[in-house]
């Protein structure tokens, strides 16, 4: 296989002063600094059997992790947040024999017994002239040390998952799966080297770091990371001449909330060729609000960390608030029944697992033979554990986790993302998250978990069974309602639903 990002080839670009790849805050790489960087830290990790990186929101996490995938190199990406036990068993279970960081990065006690290497890209600023054809760049591999020869299936990336019953498991992602999944999402939205993408994402995550930094570099386009979130940041450079923002939705909520505050942001977002929005559903509610404010309409897409990307709303399709668009090309998507035979009809109401199959599933589990096992059918299909419904014109609709978020009730299969976007809806809710719990007469009753936008005059559980009852069914109207002061979410964003039924 060739290289994941052609850009790189062509270390100077005919512009004065290079194109920019990477840009971070005030510091930023030209595609010819970043080849020559990313050369000689490959160079140094070549022999490496996979590497981690510290994976903070920063220039040298992105130059670690190119720099080893074009050396041929596994990366595992490490949250820097990951608790002692946590690290201690991704080290464990993916044995990686060297860690890249800046070289300002005080590590965890867990990581220094790994040979650590500092990626170099001090002086990076955003002035920085690319180099001159005097200089010396790091010198190309030869023949006494050639480069190596990479194939469709060698493993780039090594992602842990997050454990729900057990330890995290490391998904081995191929080289195949993020060309084929980036070239797939360039058609669907229309992707080239003139975009700009501005986002604010962590970078030890699939979205953040495969769609966000290295989508990018394999258009030949740039990207500018906030370091961190705010509807400033995204106004800024919106502004500024970016023309794509990837986004989460407690992002998208927030601008949702800034907009009648914040007119420059309206008016940056009005001027975006894309705002794409992953990782978990965003409310119908969000979609409708920043519409309203900017002209613009909010794409949705739906992968996981195995597959990478499945769907997504194209740029030339339909912006459907509430589904995840219609399969990405090369990808095969399939509903299924509890007992595995495929659903055939599009009916908007069927509920079934989603099922995928095509060249953007990982490999494997590293180690785990086993639970690979368990996650593809004997046909070859991954189980995704997620609920969706299809309408007619192939569109996907997602209304769950099968673990979390399908609730038996009455003889009736409900999703809860449908019932928390009627909740959303009343403007008395400012978030909610929707659970099933034993009842000894209807199987499983809804509750409803709310944050109310006023605490001292919550809506009722009658006012909200009602609302719910009155938009959808009476049987998908919740049956409890909890008033809490937040919803737990993790680092993505995502509502943690095993934490509210522990209580």
């Amino acid at each position: 296989m060739s290289s994941l990002f052609p850009a790189l080839s062509d270390e100077l670009s005919d512009e004065p002063n290079g194109r920019v790849a990477l840009r971070f805050g005030a510091r930023s790489l030209t595609y010819g600094q970043l080849a020559s960087a990313t050369r000689a830290l490959g160079e140094r990790v070549r022999a490496a059997g996979r590497v981690a990186v510290w994976a903070t929101p920063a220039l040298e996490t992105a130059v670690a992790v190119v720099a080893a995938l074009e050396a041929g190199v596994a990366a595992v990406p490490l949250n820097p947040k990951s608790g002692e036990q946590e690290l201690g068993h991704i080290l464990s279970d993916s044995a990686p024999t060297v860690v890249l960081a800046a070289p300002e990065d005080e590590l965890p006690l867990a990581l220094r017994g790994l040979e650590r290497v500092d990626v170099e890209v001090s002086g990076a600023v955003a002035e920085l002239p690319a180099p001159s054809v005097t200089e010396s760049p790091s010198p190309a591999p030869t023949d006494e040390d050639p480069a190596p020869t990479l194939t469709d299936e060698d493993p780039a990336l090594v992602v842990y998952t997050s454990g729900t019953t057990g330890p995290p498991k490391g998904a081995v992602i191929p080289r195949r799966a993020i060309a084929t999944t980036l070239d797939a999402l360039a058609d669907a939205w229309r992707w080239t080297g003139d975009d700009v993408l501005v986002h604010g994402l962590p970078l030890f995550h699939v979205h953040g770091l495969v769609l966000g930094i290295l989508g990018p570099l394999r258009r030949g386009g740039s990207v500018r990371h906030l370091g961190r979130f705010s509807t400033e940041g995204v106004a800024r450079e919106l502004n500024g001449g970016a023309t794509m923002l990837f986004g989460v939705p407690t992002m998208y909520h927030r601008i949702a909330q800034s907009l009648p505050e914040e007119p420059e942001l309206a008016k940056a977002l009005g001027r975006a060729r894309l705002l794409v929005s992953g990782s978990a559903a965003l409310p119908v509610h969000d979609h409708q609000r920043i519409t309203a404010a900017t002209g613009q309409r909010v794409i949705e897409r739906y992968g996981m960390t195995e597959t990478l990307m499945n769907t997504s709303v194209r740029a030339d399709g339909e912006p459907r608030p509430g589904t995840v668009g219609v399969p990405l090309p090369g990808v095969e998507l399939r509903l299924v029944e509890e007992d595995g035979s495929p659903i055939t009809s599009y009916d908007s109401e069927t509920v079934g697992e989603i099922q995928v199959r095509g060249p953007n599933l990982f490999t494997g589990y590293l180690n785990r033979p086993d639970a690979t096992e368990a996650a593809f059918t004997a046909d070859g299909w991954f189980r995704t554990g997620d609920m969706a419904v299809r309408e007619a014109d192939g569109y996907v609709r997602i209304v769950g986790r099968k673990a979390t978020d399908l609730i038996k009730s009455g003889g009736y299969k409900i999703g809860a993302g449908e019932i928390e976007n009627a909740l959303l809806e009343h403007p008395g809710v400012r978030e909610a998250a929707v659970t099933g719990e034993p009842d000894a007469d209807l199987g499983e009753r809804i509750v409803a978990w709310v944050v109310p936008a006023d605490p001292q005059s919550p809506p009722s559980a009658e006012e909200l069974a009602d609302h719910v009852a009155g938009r959808l069914a009476p049987h998908k109207r919740p049956r409890v309602v909890h008033h809490l002061d937040a919803l737990p979410r993790n680092d993505m964003g995502k509502i943690m639903k095993r934490a509210l039924n522990r209580g």
